[in-house]
Formats: structure tokens, C-alpha cells, sequence
């Protein structure tokens, strides 16, 4: 099976092609292609994907939205233009470690999982040599519970290998929020009945401190009530004490913020 590379590209020019590099040092396979979506930047990057395409013609596709939509429909409109039933979707200020995606594509496929995220995220500044710390995940099976009780999930980052089946099954990533679109993405995996599974022994390489969608939307607050509009369709799967919680004056605002010290609770974890 081979697999389409997705980029959601936005203001990205002094990043992007360093992602794009790190594809083709050992994780590009024959036949793979990598999509990007120019989702309205108003910078560079316009210019510095016109080179990239220039350097390798025939592996890489540029698809441009005219007006700025989002990561979650820049996202979508890569899946929609990718051919392939694999798809990775890697942020377009992050970098693949050298040869880490076969196999991470050879435990999909022996694993029979639908969805499959490295271990840990080294989050790096100026060059990847510089790492200043790690997020880890536990090895395995990533539950819908898991989604309500830590933030150290798949979801949370969103770069990770996934079947173009489940991306249909979830009914792709929303396009209604302005962040925690990877999130909400995740999560309807999951919740549709996907398997998202962490690989052991394996890791991918995050920017830290770059101004990317999540920090300016972080500054805004209202992450609680983003990933309530999210998860409203499954409200009946949630204990209803609760349920109350999070559509209470206490806790809208801040359920989501506060899952660590508040879980919430699934009827049937």
C-alpha cells in the first residue's frame, strides 16, 4: 500500500520546506506523493511551494485554497485530492526522524490497526539537534475514555499514519472550529469505531514556540467550548452528572482545560 503525505500549509514559508525534506530522507516509498494545501497564506509560501514542486515534480501536488478555511479543510482537501488508501498527515512545521515512517506503515498494516501515531513527540527549536523535551504516549490502544482523561494522545498532535477508510468513517475533521480540529478528528476515529494504536520505541520531531494555529487560538480561551461543540453528538455515550458539568457556568468554560484534575466519564469506558 502506498501512502499520500498530507500538509494543510498556512504563513509556513520558513518551515515548510524543512518538513517537506524530512519526507524524502528515508520515509518516502515508491509510488507515495506528497499533497499540500496552500490554505490562503498571505506570506512566501506560495513561492516556496512553486520550488519544492519544481524540485521533484512528479511527487509532489500543490492544491491552493484562494481564501485562508482552516486546518481541518485544508486537511480535508488534501484527503479528498490524495490516490492513496494511506494517509499521514504531518503539520507543515514538524519533521519526520529519517526512516520512521515504513515502519511505522509495516505496524499498521501487521497490526491491523486504522490509526498509528509514533510514541513520542521531540519537541525541538531552531534545528531538530535541539531537542528540549518529550511528550510521551502509552504503547497501545488509544480509547475513547483516554480522549476525556489526558492530553497525551494522538489526537492531541494529529501527525500520525491513518486508512483513508476511517477518515471516511469519521466523516473527516471538522471543519466548524478553528482549532482542535486534529483533536475532533481523532476523536470521531475513535468514537466511529476505529482502532488508533501508539507503536512503541518511535518518534516524530514538534516545533516548539512557533507561532502555529493552536497558540493563537489558545490565547483566545475558548478551547472548553470548541471541543463541546465537537463532541455533542456523542453527549449519550457521557455519565449524566457529568454531562451537567460541562454545560454548567462552572464548567464550560473550562472542562476541557481541566481534564486532568476533572475527568469526564463514559458510561461504558
Amino acid at each position: 500500500m502506498n501512502i499520500s503525505f498530507i500538509i494543510p500549509a498556512y504563513n509556513c514559508a520558513n518551515t515548510i520546506a524543512e518538513t517537506v525534506e524530512s519526507i524524502f530522507a528515508g520515509n518516502f516509498g515508491e509510488g507515495d506523493e506528497v499533497v499540500i494545501v496552500n490554505d490562503g497564506s498571505t506570506d512566501q509560501t506560495e513561492q516556496v511551494l512553486h520550488g519544492l514542486q519544481e524540485s521533484r515534480p512528479s511527487n509532489i501536488r500543490i492544491v491552493k485554497h484562494e481564501r485562508n478555511k482552516g486546518g481541518g479543510a485544508a486537511r480535508n482537501t488534501a484527503v479528498r485530492h490524495a490516490k492513496h488508501p494511506l494517509l499521514f498527515c504531518l503539520d507543515a512545521d514538524n519533521c519526520l526522524a529519517p526512516g520512521s515512517v515504513p515502519r511505522l506503515k509495516k505496524f499498521l498494516l501487521e497490526t491491523q490497526t486504522d490509526v498509528a501515531a509514533f510514541q513520542e513527540l521531540h519537541y525541538f527549536s531552531g534545528n531538530t539537534q535541539n531537542v528540549l523535551f518529550k511528550w510521551t504516549f502509552d504503547a497501545g490502544t488509544v480509547s475513547l475514555q483516554d480522549h476525556f482523561t489526558k492530553y497525551h494522545i494522538p489526537s492531541s498532535s494529529g501527525n500520525y499514519l491513518f486508512t483513508r477508510e476511517s477518515w471516511e468513517r469519521a466523516g473527516g475533521y471538522p471543519e466548524r472550529v478553528r482549532t482542535l480540529d486534529t483533536w475532533g478528528f481523532g476523536f470521531y476515529q475513535v468514537a466511529s469505531g476505529c482502532k488508533m494504536t501508539v507503536m512503541p520505541d518511535s518518534f516524530y520531531y514538534h516545533r516548539f514556540g512557533h507561532e502555529s494555529n493552536w497558540v493563537r487560538e489558545q490565547r483566545k480561551g475558548k478551547t472548553s467550548l470548541t471541543a463541546l461543540s465537537i463532541i455533542i453528538p456523542y453527549l449519550d455515550l457521557i455519565v449524566e452528572e457529568d454531562v451537567d458539568y460541562i454545560f454548567s457556568r462552572e464548567g464550560r468554560n473550562h472542562w476541557f482545560s481541566n481534564l486532568i484534575a476533572r475527568p469526564i466519564r463514559l458510561k461504558h469506558p
